[in-house]
């Protein structure tokens, strides 16, 4: 107990960063030893505030070295994606770096916040009032949220989707065109991203071109194709990528004929006889 703690909101398992484990622990391992203190630390010449943490990225790496196999051998992370990684965590606005002759100044963007009880305490009473009027009230639909999710989930273990169902070949779609990106791409249960595809479909009422040309959209984009890298992760996101697709006024397209064989039914939604489709209105 002699080092200490620090906190952190449980809906950082709700959190984007949660799927990417790297980075994940990358941001969890800087909050974790950045300067507690509001009088601030020296280290070698070098004033951290509160929220700062000083570390060279070699030392970083080594930091964050893990075992892995039967003969728990030690790998670590290479130094590119270290700095990748960290990249993206500056790009999303979680943190700040500074180069010093000693190493990197991490600076943890809305520190004071993380470690305030009071943060934690205000939002969860206001959002319980604000959200349905009562505490009581939001137990209960938070109750009837829990067994439908748990429901949903039965279902998705029992259901089993053909590799010829648009549900699965939209999986595949992703699938392949990450990749296309990173060929060292761990295979996911393509079983559970059909079943979120098909929720999109039936629920989110997204048509099959329209999920095509968004997945091929963002594996092509810069800073979405790290990002989004399940069918889930294009789920949650998809009205935030809708917006920046109109941004670039890409209106009309043409998507790619899937080869389906004839058992395979499904909706034909919103396309005409030359393959066009207007997407977004």
């Amino acid at each position: 107990m002699k080092k200490g703690a620090f906190q952190i909101s449980r809906s950082i398992f709700e959190n984007e960063i949660w799927d990417d484990v790297i980075k994940f622990r990358i941001f969890f391992y800087i909050l974790g030893n950045a300067v507690y203190s509001h009088e601030g630390l020296n280290i070698a010449g070098i004033k951290l505030e509160r929220g700062q943490f000083l570390r060279s990225l070699r030392s970083l790496r080594d930091d964050l070295a893990y075992k892995e196999g039967r003969g728990n051998a030690i790998k670590k992370y290479t130094l590119t994606t270290i700095q990748r990684k960290i990249k993206s965590l500056v790009n999303e606005g979680r943190i700040e770096v500074k180069s010093t002759e000693y190493g990197t100044v991490f600076t943890v963007v809305n520190y004071a916040t993380y470690q305030s009880l009071g943060s934690y305490k205000n939002n969860s009473m206001e959002q319980q009032r604000n959200s349905n009027g009562t505490a009581t009230e939001q137990q209960r639909n938070n109750t009837n949220k829990d067994k439908k999710d748990k429901k949903d989930n039965n279902k998705r273990r029992k259901r089993v989707y053909d590799e010829s169902s648009i549900h699965f070949i939209l999986a595949k779609r992703l699938y392949d065109r990450i990749l296309e990106n990173n060929p060292n791409h761990r295979e996911p249960n393509l079983q559970n991203w059909a079943n979120d595809v098909r929720l999109m479909m039936e629920r989110d009422k997204r048509t099959e071109k329209q999920i095509a040309y968004v997945i091929d959209w963002c594996q092509s984009n810069s800073f979405w194709k790290s990002n989004i890298l399940s069918i889930s992760k294009l789920r949650e996101r998809f009205d935030q990528l809708v917006i920046q697709i109109k941004s670039n006024h890409e209106k009309v397209v043409e998507i790619p004929s899937y080869e389906v064989k004839e058992d395979a039914k499904h909706d034909e939604r919103n396309s005409d006889e030359s393959g066009h489709v207007r997407l977004f209105r």
